[in-house]
């Protein structure tokens, strides 16, 4: 079952990015989700079922 994400979304994940952040923000949400690192800026899109394995936890955005 899919987690319940949206645009704005601040997520926690189980690793570091190499700049040593561990939190991203959603930019776009469908069968893929385009997250921003809010270390360094770099952004991935990356299909839903691989990083809905990997986040630890979901802050969600006001």
């Amino acid at each position: 079952m899919a987690m319940n994400i949206d645009v704005g979304d601040i997520l926690t994940m189980k690793k570091p990015h190499p700049c040593g952040s561990k939190e991203w923000e959603v930019l776009y949400v469908g069968g893929d989700l385009r997250i921003k690192c809010l270390g360094c800026g770099h952004q991935l899109m990356i299909p839903r079922t691989k990083i809905e394995k990997n986040i630890k936890a979901i802050r969600k955005s006001t």
